[in-house]
């Protein structure tokens, strides 16, 4: 049985096209399209690692990101933050909040796969691009 990877965005491709490319890689995927769904799916499924968008309806990703690491239940969770914002603001509430990458849309799905397998530790990671690493906060590019 392969890693949990809960995926949560309102964009209707993003989950397909992450879905293909992480389930290639022996990941067992399954998607929410909100934050409050997304917290039912932790609930329920308990993902090993969860990306997740920021903007979204019903609740954003800085507030899933927020309960989850404030639960005991859920703050061991890794949380790769997939989003168009890129502000160094943005960028810095992700980490200080417990990210454990923070990625900016647009994205090459491989690079954002080979991100997920370092989080997780997974051998064999392979190599991402230098624009797929996590942003740091006032970092250019």
């Amino acid at each position: 049985m392969g890693k949990r990877v809960l995926v949560v965005d309102d964009e209707k491709h993003i989950p397909v096209l992450l879905r293909s490319a992480l389930e290639r890689e022996g990941y067992e995927v399954t998607v929410a399209s909100d934050g409050l769904e997304a917290l039912q799916k932790v609930a329920e499924e308990r993902p090993d690692l969860i990306v997740l968008d920021v903007a979204m309806p019903n609740m954003d990703g800085f507030e899933v990101l927020r309960r989850l690491k404030a639960s005991i239940t859920t703050c061991a969770i890794r949380v790769v933050m997939l989003t168009a914002r890129d502000e160094d603001a943005d960028v810095a509430r992700g980490w200080q909040q417990g990210a454990d990458a923070y990625i900016v849309k647009p994205f090459v799905p491989a690079d954002l796969v080979a991100v997920v397998k370092n989080v997780l530790g997974d051998a064999a990671a392979g190599a991402a691009s230098p624009a797929a690493w996590p942003k740091q906060p006032g970092a250019k590019g």
